[in-house]
């Protein structure tokens, strides 16, 4: 595994992963340690000895720090010394490793051996232009940086939508710098896009970056570094795969979370007639060793390994049936990547069609909550994983919990299904389900025609739970056969009180609940549509006060809709049922809309329809 820290709540704990991990810092820091003259050592005042080591080996020899509680602790190899006795070390080039570094170089010039080299890790600074913030490196809006998984080759294509709501935050010129590399990790084209003034959608579509740059088909990642960004440093999006002549393939998936992780969970295996493929995508410049990428059925502990290196920043397909052969739905399974990628899409190929989902973080970092049992009454149902049940005259819901966390060993959960308008309609206790369940429960069972259900904590007979509570839905088109699955995790929604740090979404003090989802238009042969449900732990307001506020291509709000839902209800909204084509139009092809509500926290789900019977479906982001 990786020893990088990618995700800490302290100030600037992420902030050092980003900024090694950027594809133009891995160049730097080749042309860096092409300097390096022997000996060399290391200086580590920030503690990142480990993760600059193990993304980029290089040609150390001795380790020094001045924290003396780290000396004699191994760091990327390295036994750690004292400082103090870095001047006897007959060094000839000494990295400091650190941003910003000529205080510090300055305060230890005294004790370092005569004539040495000293560089430090700001000779692998971005260049100005490319800073949000130039005069603090690590600052977070400096690394508003992701990944998507791109794709133009074999008739199918992507498109990744979205919008300036940095804008929204008063950044005035924002731009992004993107590099796409093929599935080998070669850079294939880099370039620039400005973003709209305003809050105003954009995409970028692959076939567009074929015939700009002259490309072959490709399979491969695009790096996302957005510039010039204000109250937001993550990056945003919804990525649409779809076939060529609007063909029987259509998917959408959320942004790939730019965090890798050393698990990731929620993957299906394949049905009798389906083959899955995990796209694995390395985010490193470094290559992932032979033996460190595995899969394993939950729970079973016998993980089956990827015998062959991955290049840096290379893609490759895994077919699942090729580790785990036999192994059919409703089993799921986990993937081990050892902190080198982030959040991987798989593919299912059934028939002539073929649908794109994602994979979520296993955390390995969370434990039991004692206090989740005993909430108090206050909290309700304390938390909820609301999903939609799609209309059932057309469509087939299914839902499937997943584990989420290496401490998950068992899930104990009821089901709470409602109609459109709110009422109960049933509920059913699952379980106090294992790790390794083989439960996927079809929501015709319970007889309602269109609504939600919501996966909620149910101790009655015993089990534990941390919050980390997630499921697999999946949806069967009855006529066409197509089929669009979409995986999230439980909240606390719309209730007064707090429990840590949920409810989440507060643009205040509580209770301070309100919601701003974005969704995109479609294009002339597709329509977007949104499944929108009001969930509440507890009693909220009676009804909400949704709109849907269509913008234009610059950000511009052009006209409104409300769309008032009952408290545990839901609505299935589609932009083109509620505004007339006249301004649609004026919208433009980057117009959207945003699902606002001042009230309450709503959740969503978002995609696509087409003639062919093709939709997509994933959940909704918002800002």
């Amino acid at each position: 595994m990786l020893r990088i820290q990618t995700f800490d709540a302290r100030a600037g704990g992420n902030v050092i992963y980003k900024a090694l991990a950027h594809p133009l810092a891995a160049e730097a820091i080749a042309r860096l340690y092409d300097r390096l003259q022997g000996p060399v050592a290391l200086y580590d005042p920030d503690g990142i000895a480990d993760a600059l080591i193990a993304m980029y080996p290089g040609p150390f020899q001795r380790l020094f720090v001045h924290d003396t509680a780290m000396v004699g602790e191994s760091r990327g190899g390295l036994t750690a010394e004292p400082l103090t006795q870095i001047g006897t070390s007959g060094a000839g080039t000494i990295l400091v490793a650190a941003f910003d570094a000529a205080r510090i170089v300055a305060r230890i010039a005294h004790m370092l051996p005569p004539g040495a080299v000293v560089l430090t890790l700001d000779d692998v600074r971005l260049p100005d232009e490319m800073l949000t913030v130039r005069n603090r490196y690590l600052d977070k809006l400096n690394f508003a940086t992701n990944f998507a998984f791109f794709r133009d080759a074999d008739g199918m294509h992507t498109r990744l939508v979205s919008a300036n709501y940095w804008a929204r935050y008063g950044a005035s010129e924002v731009r992004l710098w993107l590099r796409l590399f093929d599935a080998d990790g070669t850079v294939l084209a880099s370039w620039e896009q400005a973003l709209p003034k305003g809050a105003g959608g954009f995409s970028i579509e692959s076939q567009a970056i074929r015939e700009r740059f002259g490309l072959d088909p490709f399979t491969g990642q695009l790096f996302i570094h957005a510039i010039g960004v204000a109250g937001h440093d993550v990056v945003k999006y919804a990525l649409d795969t779809y076939a060529s002549d609007n063909g029987a393939s259509l998917s959408c998936t959320h942004d790939a979370n730019a965090w890798p992780s050393d698990r990731f969970a929620g993957l299906p295996a394949p049905r009798a007639d389906e083959k899955v493929v995990l796209w694995l995508q390395n985010s490193h410049a470094v290559p992932i060793p032979p033996g460190t990428v595995a899969l394993d059925r939950m729970g079973a502990e016998e993980p089956v390994t990827l015998d062959q290196q991955i290049g840096p920043f290379a893609t490759i397909a895994m077919d699942v049936a090729d580790y785990l052969p036999g192994l059919h739905w409703p089993a799921q399974l986990e993937v081990r990547t050892g902190r080198h990628v982030v959040r991987p899409r798989y593919e299912v190929a059934r028939n002539d069609r073929i649908r794109i989902a994602h994979v979520n973080v296993e955390r390995d970092n969370l434990r039991p909550d004692p206090g989740i049992p005993t909430l108090p009454a206050a909290m309700g149902r304390g938390y909820l994983l609301p999903f939609p049940i799609l209309p059932r005259s057309r469509f087939r819901s299914v839902f499937q919990p997943t584990p989420m966390s290496t401490a998950q060993t068992n899930l104990p959960l009821r089901l709470d299904v409602f109609d459109v308008n709110g009422t109960k309609r049933a509920e059913r206790f699952l379980g106090c389900l294992p790790r390794n369940h083989g439960l996927a429960l079809d929501m015709d069972e319970f007889g309602v025609e269109e609504g939600h259900g919501e996966l909620v904590y149910d101790f009655r007979e015993g089990g534990q739970a941390d919050g980390w509570l997630h499921a697999l839905f999946r949806y069967e088109d009855r006529r066409s056969g197509h089929v669009a699955e979409s995986s999230f995790g439980a909240h606390i929604f719309n209730t007064a009180m707090t429990y840590r740090d949920e409810p989440q979404s507060y643009s205040g003090p509580p209770p301070g609940l309100s919601t701003t989802l974005f969704l995109k238009l479609g294009d002339v042969t597709r329509n977007s549509f949104a499944a929108l449900i009001y969930p509440a732990s507890g009693p909220w307001h009676p009804v909400s006060a949704t709109k849907l506020v269509l913008h234009d291509g610059t950000g511009t709000p052009i006209a409104e809709a409300p769309v008032p839902i009952a408290c545990s209800g839901s609505a299935i909204v589609c932009p083109r049922k509620a505004f007339d084509a006249a301004i649609l139009t004026l919208a433009g092809p980057d117009g959207y809309v945003l699902v606002r509500d001042p009230t309450c926290r709503l959740f969503g789900y978002h995609g696509l329809m087409d003639e062919a019977g093709g939709f997509s479906l994933d959940h909704m982001f918002g800002f």
